[in-house]
Formats: structure tokens, sequence, C-alpha cells
């Protein structure tokens, strides 16, 4: 299940009980296959007595991730967001123990929380300040929306992104102890800006897993949200717990 992990990441899990999280995108109202791996990642990270955080993006998904993107996607207004994000937090509830006493319990957050109250201009000023455009361009899901064969560039919306989500893992890190961010293949370049982040603005060490995607040559993002595919994706993740839990 791991494509690729920094060095080191190995050693903390060993070391002690860690913090980890993976981002949800609420773009529906349903865990989608998508989600498949991550979700899976997470039940099996609490099985290993380590303890998972689910983060809802609630502000990034009013921006939309660029990663592996050919074309900017529609904006969801607030209201859409909280309602996809109440149905996917119940969902998540069959997978994770949320409410158990133990030190691993899992935690469910949501960036907008943390990000609503945050002007402009103190982020750019506080957080803007330690990433260099430079740095930014140079990751692939940037190079590649900019490159001649995209047809429709990227907006500054998208681009700020990744600082966006180098910011989810430094307050995480900062106030849940986060030491480790999970994610697909494709959010390798958000996760290691936020361990850069966190390297330049508090000196701290963070690390970044990352897991196969699940693709196939035809899919398009409209399938992802097809009731029926999402049914499909709940059912089997549903169905992997029983096993495990067996």
């Amino acid at each position: 299940m791991i494509a690729d992990m920094m060095p080191g990441t190995e050693e903390q899990l060993q070391k002690e009980l860690t913090s980890a999280y993976v981002g949800i995108d609420p773009t529906a109202d349903s865990l989608h296959i998508g989600h498949l791996v991550s979700v899976m990642m997470l039940k099996h990270f609490q099985r290993a007595g380590h303890r998972p955080i689910a983060l809802v993006g609630g502000a990034t998904g009013m921006i939309g991730d660029p990663s592996m993107k050919s074309a900017e996607r529609n904006l969801l207004d607030e209201a859409t967001l909280r309602h996809n994000q109440d149905c996917i937090k119940k969902q998540l509830a069959k997978f994770l123990d949320f409410d158990s006493d133990a030190p691993n319990a899992a935690k469910l957050v949501n960036n907008y929380d943390w990000m609503k109250d945050y002007s402009f201009l103190n982020f750019i000023r506080d957080i803007g300040k330690h990433i260099t455009v430079n740095y930014m361009m140079a990751k692939d899901s940037v190079k590649k929306r900019l490159s001649r064969e995209s047809s429709v560039g990227m907006s500054f919306t998208e681009f700020s992104y990744q600082l966006l989500q180098g910011y989810d893992y430094l307050y995480l890190y900062e106030h849940e102890g986060c030491r480790l961010q999970m994610g697909g293949t494709d959010q390798w370049g958000n996760i290691t800006t936020g361990t850069e982040l966190i390297r330049r603005t508090l000196g701290g060490e963070a690390y970044a897993l990352t897991c196969p995607l699940i693709t196939r040559p035809t899919v398009v993002s409209s399938e992802r949200r097809n009731p029926v595919i999402s049914g499909w994706i709940v059912a089997i993740l549903l169905r992997i717990n029983s096993i495990n839990s067996g």
C-alpha cells in the first residue's frame, strides 16, 4: 500500500505513538473510489496503535486542488461544503474509533475552522514569505498545468493551494502534535511543501507517506461523484472493516 515515504518515517512510527492525518476533499456528500486507499491507511494506522486525524477540507475545498487535474474545478459554496462534511463524518465513523478514551482515538478536524478568520494580508506575511515561488513552481502539479500541452493554465487561486495545504500541516503539527501526513501519490508535492514549511518556520521535523492511486484510463471526475459508485465504495470499506475486526 505504500508508494513512497520520507526518510525517517519508519523510525518515527517505531519510536512512539504518532499522530498522522489524511486530507479529505469534501466535493461530494459521500466517500468515493478516490478515498478507498487513504481510509484504509487511516484504519490500519489506528489498529497499529497510532492516532489518525481525518481533515475535511472545508477551506481548501473552496479552492480545489490542481494536482493531477487538467482544468480548474467548479468551486462549491459554504452551505454545500458543510452538508458534504457532515455526510462524510458519519461514514468515517463506521471505520474509525472517534469516541473511545484510548490515547489513539481518531479525531476529525475542518481546516475552515482555522482559516476562516485568517486574513489574506496576515497569511502572506506570516506564511507566504517562507516558501518561494521557485519552490512552488517546481512541483509536478504546477508544471503540468503551466506546460505547453495545457490549454487552460492555472489561476492564482489554484496556485495558492499547496501553500494552504502546507499551512494545514503546520497548524496540526503545532496544535495536535501531528508528525506525519499521508495521501495519494498525487499529493507528494503538497505534503512536502508542508514538511518544508514546518522546517523553515519552527525548525521541526515532519514526515510524508503516500499510497498508490486507484486509476483507470477512462476515469472522469463526474464518475467519482456518481451515487452508485459512492455507495459501492462505502460497501467495500464496510466489508474490509468487518473482515479486519473479525
